[in-house]
């Protein structure tokens, strides 16, 4: 089964898979230059996310951190995987636990100063050239431009792949 594509949709899926492709290398230099693996800077960036900018002060709402069992939940991975993981990370000086305010069995997992000071270090630069990039497409080329990625990402998300059928097997 061939699709045809017109030189400008190929263009534009080219461009879509570059891109992936060097977000996934910009990811893994920046793995390797912290001295963690992939999903253990996944889990970084995701606690960061969470607890929001450092304020200096310990953790007084459940919002001030992330569970291992949320973590485990954003990731899809075990809890056993992600106590594993959570060691690493925490001798690795970039996570801590702290006691969770309202739950005496569990913890938060909170960012370190270590993890805040390398992830600005390494993404400051480069957060500050795509913003230069996104500025520069044209405001009444962005809904486009949106629409067009957000609906790739929906189908490559959808649930059913269908590999292996051909077209008479579809429904």
């Amino acid at each position: 089964m061939t699709h045809e594509y017109s030189d400008d949709e190929r263009a534009l899926l080219r461009a879509v898979r570059h891109l992936v492709r060097a977000d996934r290398d910009m990811r893994a230099r920046l793995s390797a230059s912290m001295r963690v693996n992939p999903t253990d800077l996944r889990s970084l960036r995701h606690v960061m996310r969470v607890v929001g900018p450092a304020s200096g002060e310990s953790p007084d709402a459940p919002s001030a951190g992330v569970t291992p069992r949320k973590l485990a939940d954003h990731l899809g991975i075990t809890t056993a995987a992600v106590t594993t993981l959570v060691d690493r990370l925490v001798a690795s000086g970039h996570l801590t636990r702290v006691p969770h305010p309202t739950d005496r069995r569990s913890v938060l997992l909170l960012p370190t100063e270590l993890a805040r000071t390398q992830m600005e270090g390494h993404l400051a630069d480069m957060h500050d050239r795509m913003k230069r990039i996104a500025s520069a497409v044209p405001d009444e080329a962005r809904p486009a431009v949106i629409e067009f990625l957000e609906a790739l990402t929906r189908e490559m998300e959808r649930d059913a792949l269908d590999v292996g059928r051909s077209d008479a097997d579809r429904p």
